[in-house]
């Protein structure tokens, strides 16, 4: 069974144990989550690893997307990235390769990954024939064959029908479709007049995901990719297809998470999260960023966490990072690692605000070793341990308790020694006063 469907039983599962222990939650809460489809545990049969949880009352989480093409393939790269996306601190990764030997490089990823991973299956149909050449009983096989290597969660653009498509083009979009996977389905859509496989079949998808407990990740094909294009009518004509898809996947035993929009501007975001929520039965939100604005190539990944601090305090369950390659080029390490500590910082803002119990703690110790001037504390507070370190350590004040910013003027320094000095005061003349008495 799926951990849906030993939570709906009652069941506490391991995964379930595992979760609540990392979220400070009883399990029993977590399993209510599960059951109602609030949460869920993208865990495959195949693929073992500490479960993670995402959804409601739990700290938002965080993917870093990973993945050749057919420009740029070496899979020891690959290998590297996955290692720094969670050396600092990701969550889950995607793969979302394209070009040749796709189920070799999986299974390297998967054979390594200490998370969740996640993958786009239509890239490798893509990739392996003629968008043309697409048909339903090739798109299931490519379906189990990812499922039984082990992926976790799969992004499958099920709202993107003949109707939501139409739509769309009806609204004068500045940009278009810009998700790999919409676009091509869309294609095929209007070139052959036929309806989107995985929306015919969508109970045969759901049969092979629920054997191998594989999480659906309703994706957003029809997601803008521009600010000016947010919230249109063909981004709320597929959310409204994935509401009703989202009650169908749980029914047949299916784990479900919403992919939601890409570029929206500041005053839209908590209204989408809003909508997600409502259409979509609580399901967790899943964002790509979302980035803020369309001016800022280079630096997106600060774009993407303004909008990931703000989705994430509306109540978005699970961000995707953005780095500072996104539009231009293939990610490098650093810009992982950039990419990663950006979204890191927006959810742990967001976290904030939702008052999730570990993201204070963690906060307000932060605090007290800055307070104390502990730098090793300070240091292992850090999302980034060693470029805290590092800038400290290269600092004209590096063996000083304070920093180069304020040296002597240092206002902790200053306050600590005003509180010390008050306190023997006090102390002072309590001593006089008892001796007098």
């Amino acid at each position: 069974m799926t951990q849906l469907e030993f939570a709906r039983k009652g069941e506490i599962t391991p995964q379930i144990t595992e979760v609540a222990e990392d979220e400070g939650l009883a399990p029993e809460e977590v399993r209510a989550l599960v059951a109602s489809g609030e949460a869920v545990i993208p865990h495959n049969l195949h693929h073992q690893f500490r479960a993670i949880g995402i959804g409601r009352r739990m700290r938002t989480k965080v993917n870093a997307n990973l993945g050749a093409s057919n420009f740029h393939q070496l899979i020891d790269e690959e290998i590297e990235k996955l290692y720094t996306a969670v050396r600092y601190g990701a969550d889950s990764v995607m793969d979302l390769s394209t070009g040749t030997d796709l189920d070799k490089i999986r299974s390297e990823l998967i054979s390594r990954c200490p998370v969740m991973l996640g993958t786009v299956p239509i890239y490798q149909v893509a990739s392996e024939r003629s968008i043309m050449e697409l048909d339903a009983e090739y798109f299931l096989e490519v379906i189990e064959r990812q499922a039984r290597q082990g992926v976790d969660y799969m992004t499958l653009h099920c709202g993107v029908t003949k109707e939501t498509v139409r739509r769309l083009r009806g609204h004068g979009r500045i940009e278009g479709i810009v998700s790999r996977g919409g676009a091509l389905l869309a294609a095929w859509i209007e070139r052959t007049g036929n309806e989107n496989p995985l929306y015919e079949h969508f109970d045969e998808v759901c049969a092979i995901l629920r054997e191998h407990d594989v999480t659906i990740s309703l994706g957003d094909g029809l997601r803008p990719g521009a600010t000016g294009d947010a919230t249109d009518r063909g981004q709320i004509a597929e959310l409204l297809v994935l509401g009703e898809l989202t009650e169908r996947a749980r029914s047949l035993g299916v784990q479900v998470m919403i992919e939601g929009p890409g570029h929206v501007p500041l005053d839209q975001i908590a209204a989408n999260v809003q909508l997600e929520k409502r259409v979509c039965g609580g399901a967790p939100f899943y964002v790509l960023g979302p980035l803020t604005c369309d001016v800022a190539p280079g630096y997106d990944h600060i774009t993407g966490a303004i909008g990931g601090a703000i989705a994430s305090a509306a109540g978005t369950d699970f961000l995707c990072y953005v780095t500072p390659a996104e539009h231009l080029r293939l990610p490098d390490l650093d810009d992982v690692r950039e990419g990663v500590i950006a979204t890191r910082i927006a959810a742990h803002s967001g976290d904030l605000v939702k008052g999730v119990r570990a993201a204070k703690v963690w906060n307000d110790q932060m605090s007290r070793y800055r307070k104390a001037l502990d730098w090793e504390g300070m240091y292992a507070m850090a999302m980034d341990p060693d470029k805290a370190r590092r800038y400290k350590e290269e600092s004209e004040a590096a063996g000083s308790n304070v920093c180069s910013m304020c040296g002597s003027l240092c206002s902790i320094n200053i306050d600590n020694a005003a509180i010390k000095f008050s306190k023997r005061r006090a102390l002072d003349e309590a001593q006089a006063h008892a001796g007098v008495n």
